[in-house]
C-alpha cells in the first residue's frame, strides 16, 4: 500500500497539473520507478515480458498461461479484444498485467488473486457473467496488490473483494458501474484476523453503483479524492472494528441521501456486538446528501494514513475534481511505452 499508493498518487497529481496527454507522456518515466520498486521488492529478480496475442481462455499464448507462471512476467497483449473466461483466472505472485495500448476485456469469471503478492494490474475492463462471480478477489493471505485505472461493472457477487488476510493494496483510478455490491473489505465477523488489512482506495468514480463504496470489517481503509453519486442504499459502510479515513471524497446522493452506514456485529474474542468508525475529513456532501456520522464515531477512529505511508496528494473536492474523475477513470486508450521492459 505504502510505495504503490505513492507512486500512483504521484502520477494521477501530474495529470490534474498537466493535463492528461502531458500526464500519458510521463507515464514512461513513472513506469521505470514502478519496475525499480517492482526490482526491489522481489530482491532484483528480472521481469521478463510476456506478449498476449491470442484472445482464447487458455493455452500457449493466452492471459491464462502467463498468470500460472512462476517467473516474474510484465504481461502485455498484442491485439485487442475480449477474453471469456470459462472459469477463475489465478494470478501468481510478480505479475503485472497491463492493459495499455490495447482495448481488452475480459468476461466471465474474474480473477482470483490467491496467496501471492506483488501483483498489478492496469488499464483492463472487466464485465461478469454466471452466478456467484467476483470481479477480483483477492484472499487469503495476498499482499502488496495495486489496481489501476480498469472498468468493472455487472458481476453476480462484487466487484472487488479483500479478505482472509489479504493486505497493503491500493485501488486508484477505477470505475464501478452497473452493479450492486461494489468493494468488500473484511468478509465475515468470525474472521477477526483481517484486523490486520489495510487498502487505500483514490481516485476513483462509483457511478451509480448500489452499496459497498466500500463496506468494511476490522480493517483499516484510507479513502481519498472519490466521487461516488446515486447509490442505492448507502455509500459507505462501517462494521465490526473498522476504521475508515474519509479525505476529500465527492458524495452525490440520488433518492438515498445518506453516505455513511454503521452495522453492528460480534467479533469471536469480544463480549459485545459493535459498529465500525469514520472519521470525515474534508469531504463534499451535496445535492442534499446527509453525512451520517454516528456521534463521536471520528474520536474512536484512530487510524491516520501517515502512520503507513508518509505522504500523499490530496486536493479539494471540487467541481473540477469531479469532471476529471467522471473522464479520466477506469479503461482509458493510452499507449504502451515502448521501453515496458
Amino acid at each position: 500500500m505504502k510505495n504503490l499508493r505513492s507512486l500512483a498518487g504521484r502520477l494521477y497529481g501530474e495529470s490534474r497539473l498537466l493535463g492528461l496527454d502531458a500526464a500519458l507522456r510521463l507515464e514512461r518515466n513513472m513506469q521505470k520507478q514502478i519496475r525499480r520498486l517492482v526490482t526491489s521488492s522481489i530482491r532484483r529478480l528480472q521481469h521478463i515480458q510476456l506478449n498476449v496475442i491470442v484472445e482464447k481462455d487458455d493455452g500457449p499464448g493466452s492471459l491464462r498461461d502467463g498468470c500460472r507462471r512462476k517467473e516474474p512476467l510484465w504481461i502485455v497483449f498484442e491485439v485487442s479484444g475480449t477474453i471469456h473466461l470459462r472459469s477463475f483466472l489465478s494470478v501468481s505472485s510478480y505479475k503485472t498485467i497491463d492493459g495499455r495500448g490495447q482495448t481488452v476485456k475480459l468476461t466471465g469469471k474474474g480473477l482470483r488473486l490467491k496467496e501471492c503478492e506483488h501483483v498489478i494490474i492496469c488499464n483492463l475492463e472487466l464485465e461478469g457473467e454466471g452466478d456467484d462471480v467476483d470481479g477480483i478477489q483477492i484472499k487469503p493471505k495476498s499482499k502488496h496488490i495495486w489496481i489501476d485505472r480498469c472498468s468493472l461493472r455487472d458481476y453476480d457477487d462484487g466487484l472487488i473483494d479483500i479478505t482472509r488476510e489479504s493486505t497493503d493494496i491500493t485501488i486508484s483510478r477505477c470505475r464501478f458501474s452497473q452493479h450492486d455490491k461494489t468493494i468488500l473489505i473484511g468478509g465475515h465477523p468470525p474472521q477477526s484476523s483481517d484486523r490486520c488489512i489495510r487498502v487505500t482506495i483514490h481516485h476513483c468514480f462509483f457511478d451509480g453503483t448500489r452499496q459497498r463504496h466500500p463496506r468494511v470489517r476490522f480493517a483499516k481503509v484510507h479513502l481519498y479524492n472519490n466521487y461516488t453519486r446515486n447509490w442505492g442504499i448507502y455509500a459507505v459502510c462501517a462494521s465490526v472494528e473498522s476504521q475508515i479515513y474519509s479525505q476529500c471524497n465527492i458524495y452525490e446522493a440520488g433518492e438515498k441521501k445518506v453516505a455513511f452506514k454503521y452495522l453492528t456485529e460480534k467479533a469471536p474474542d469480544k463480549e459485545k456486538a459493535g459498529t465500525g468508525y469514520v472519521k470525515s475529513e474534508g469531504d463534499l456532501f451535496t445535492t442534499g446528501t446527509q453525512a451520517g456520522l454516528m456521534s463521536e464515531s471520528g474520536e474512536h477512529c484512530k487510524f491516520h494514513p501517515s502512520e503507513y505511508y508518509p505522504e500523499w496528494t490530496v486536493e479539494a473536492p471540487t467541481a473540477k475534481l469531479k469532471k476529471t474523475l467522471q473522464h479520466c477513470t477506469g479503461w482509458q486508450c493510452v499507449p504502451r511505452p515502448a521501453d515496458t521492459v
